[in-house]
């Protein structure tokens, strides 16, 4: 009876354990009415050379996505912001990827895809904008959500699928 009594413990204090880490050790969610941030404004050239300011898409919930080209997870989740944009842009949703690298390697990769948002090459100042937006193990990709209001709702280090995004977004399309 004894022995059974430890496992049945054991596994009772295993699961707590792993609730408590499930909660602390999730993609970091900010809820629109508790600490949501202001998104800070930025300024970065297309690959062509033209400067895009952030002001471009005031008033739209805007996607942004931190990535590189040498990055698989960023570069797998692309077709799908391609699709995305194009099934939510009319509903005043807007894509911005912001590479973290230089000109020619996107430049190169642009030439093999056609993606229907604005890409914005940011380099090393990139990685300090995704850090100041909450950015904090420095991942990529590193995609934030931010609403028509302009402030910062979601952060997601790491891949983020249709179905998350969807669960975010769904309430901020009027």
């Amino acid at each position: 009876m004894r022995p059974v009594f430890i496992i049945i413990i054991a596994a009772l204090v295993a699961l707590g354990g792993g609730i408590i880490a499930r909660h602390f050790l999730s993609s970091p969610t900010v809820q629109p009415s508790q600490t949501a941030s202001p998104a800070p404004d930025f300024s970065f050239p297309d690959v062509s050379g033209k400067i895009h300011h952030s002001a471009e898409w005031q008033g739209k919930i805007r996607i942004i996505n931190f990535w590189a080209t040498w990055c698989p997870p960023c570069i797998e989740e692309i077709p799908e912001f391609i699709r995305m944009q194009k099934q939510y842009g009319d509903k005043g949703v807007q894509f911005v990827g912001i590479a973290i690298e230089e000109r020619e390697p996107v430049a190169e990769y642009l030439k093999s895809i056609a993606i229907n948002y604005p890409i914005l090459i940011g380099g090393i100042d990139a990685t300090a904008l995704s850090q100041q937006m909450g950015n904090v193990i420095s991942a990529v990709p590193f995609t934030v959500v931010v609403n028509r209001e302009g402030q910062i709702i979601h952060q997601q280090p790491g891949p983020f699928s249709n179905e998350q995004m969807l669960k975010i977004i769904a309430p901020l399309i009027n």
